[in-house]
């Protein structure tokens, strides 16, 4: 009877050692399933679960000013008339588009009126020369033959070839004054010996734009300084932005901007920074900022309010997840990694910088990895209620 006793007890003493070493081996599969939880297919489907891989994206940080819309200065145009005058008619208003060469306004150019004049005159003043040295260039071919055969004297002779040399020079200078005053005609825009109807004068626009201002009125008498219409091509626009001065060092002039309008939603205007300024507002401890932008159409109006994106120096590729993605935990940023239909790793997970809802990742996740990018809060939820009823 003793023997059955003693494999008893043996066999009972082997079957615990072999509990052991199992609970033993089962205790790191143990370690890793408490960093997985479980949810359901209907659960996911009814919080709106949605997995995607962690994928590496391009960050670009963007500054986000408001600006208003205003001219380029270059492209703004003061239209004086030429000469001094009397305004006829006008023939533009403020807000009209107008075409290059369009007739602004009518006007008597009193100066072109007396240059007509002086023309005239000088004209006739150098057919009357021409004439004299004719008689002049006759008397000395004259004299010149007395002289070859003795009637006359030769210092008769000298003196008529000096009258006749005399003459050509004057004709030459006549003929100067008559350039320069066909050439201060031409200025106006009247051919040389028009008649006086010449001087009722057209301005014209310089270039196509909008008519900004109107500073005339007909019977207005208009001098060269007198700026009648200022007119501007808004083809090309600034959209000028105040940059606080913390955020200053994050731009740079050429880099390009992107312009939105509540006028048209949706669509963006591209735009390059063109200048930086070099000093700051007292008050508001901004700077101003310009971007030029392209507007074709004139869509964009004159002191319209925009919203501009602008490009930061911060730019790279990295790992990125949304935002929506990143949980805290006991103090930890955390990822829920799907390792199965229903299965989720809790992975911490170092985050960097956040990029229009994308968050780079700095260490803990590489690209390519499913993790939950909708609905990770319920996954938390889950974390959170496990650690209380463990409690």
């Amino acid at each position: 009877m003793t023997k059955p006793l003693l494999f008893l007890s043996a066999s009972v003493l082997l079957l615990s050692v072999a509990c052991s070493r199992r609970v033993e081996e089962a205790k790191p599969e143990a370690a890793t399933m408490a960093n997985v939880i479980e949810m359901g297919l209907e659960a996911q489907k009814h919080v709106g679960l949605k997995i995607a891989p962690a994928e590496i994206v391009q960050l670009t940080e963007y500054l986000q000013v408001t600006g208003t819309v205003q001219p380029v200065d270059s492209r703004v145009n003061q239209v004086r008339p030429l000469a001094r005058g009397r305004l006829e008619d006008v023939l533009v208003k403020v807000g009209d588009r107008v075409r290059k060469g369009q007739p602004l306004a009518r006007y008597d150019n009193i100066e072109a009126r007396d240059l007509i004049s002086q023309h005239a005159a000088a004209q006739a003043e150098l057919g009357r020369m021409k004439v004299q040295l004719v008689a002049l260039a006759k008397q000395a071919e004259r004299a010149r033959k007395l002289t070859e055969i003795g009637a006359a004297a030769q210092k008769d002779y000298e003196l008529s070839l000096a009258e006749q040399q005399s003459m050509e020079q004057n004709i030459r200078s006549q003929e100067s004054v008559l350039d320069g005053i066909a050439a201060r005609l031409r200025r106006f825009g009247v051919t040389p010996g028009d008649d006086g109807s010449a001087a009722g004068q057209i301005i014209q626009a310089p270039f196509d734009g909008v008519i900004l201002k109107v500073n005339s009125a007909p019977g207005k008498v208009v001098e060269p300084s007198d700026e009648l219409f200022t007119i501007a091509d808004l083809s090309q626009v600034w959209v000028q932005a105040e940059v606080y001065e913390k955020d200053l060092g994050r731009i740079r002039i050429g880099q390009m901007a992107t312009i939105t309008v509540d006028t048209y939603p949706g669509e963006r205007f591209a735009g390059r920074v063109t200048y930086i300024g070099d000093f700051l507002d007292p008050q508001t401890r901004t700077a101003r900022v310009r971007c030029e932008v392209s507007n074709p159409g004139t869509r964009l109006k004159l002191d319209m309010f925009a919203s501009v994106q602008l490009p930061t120096t911060f730019s790279r590729k990295a790992v990125a997840v949304p935002q929506a993605a990143l949980q805290q935990l006991d103090g930890k940023t955390v990822v829920f990694v799907s390792k199965g239909p229903t299965a989720f790793e809790v992975r911490t997970v170092k985050s960097g910088n956040t990029v229009q809802s994308q968050t780079e990742i700095a260490e803990g996740l590489s690209a390519g990895e499913p993790i939950v990018v909708q609905g990770a809060f319920h996954l938390k939820s889950i974390v959170a209620g496990k650690e209380l009823g463990g409690e």
